[in-house]
């Protein structure tokens, strides 16, 4: 049985991907795929952020995941970090090309949330 936990909580996808559409989507989910990812890159759309306007802006994001999420969009080359040596210290954050990239896909989001984004328990259209 933990076996079996183990394996469904791994982070490796459950099948190999199969097809240029399925790798192109699982490429593009390992690197926006994580929890406040794309709300992240919502807010830095805004123009550039501090770390403190972020976190005020997202609302009950922890700063550890807040710190693990802009780590890992800068080394993916999503976001940039600009220190300043200030006394406290300032940083900032800011898309990259590469991160003002997704804006029509954050766009298509917006628009599809709008759309179909309102939950409706205990319809099962099948579909």
């Amino acid at each position: 049985m933990q076996q079996k936990i183990a394996a469904e909580s791994s982070d490796a996808p459950a099948q190999p991907c199969v097809g240029e559409i399925a790798c192109s989507i699982e490429k593009a989910l390992d690197v926006l795929g994580g929890k406040w990812t794309f709300l992240i890159i919502r807010d830095l759309f805004e123009g550039t952020r501090r770390f403190g306007e972020l976190r005020a802006s997202l609302g009950n994001v922890s700063p550890k995941t807040l710190s693990a999420r802009l780590r890992d969009l800068e080394k993916k080359h999503i976001v940039t970090r600009e220190a300043f040596a200030t006394i406290p210290p300032t940083v900032q954050y800011s898309l990259t090309e590469k991160g003002r990239s997704l804006k029509p896909i954050i766009k298509a989001m917006k628009v599809w949330g709008a759309t179909w984004g309102q939950v409706e328990y205990g319809s099962d259209s099948g579909e």
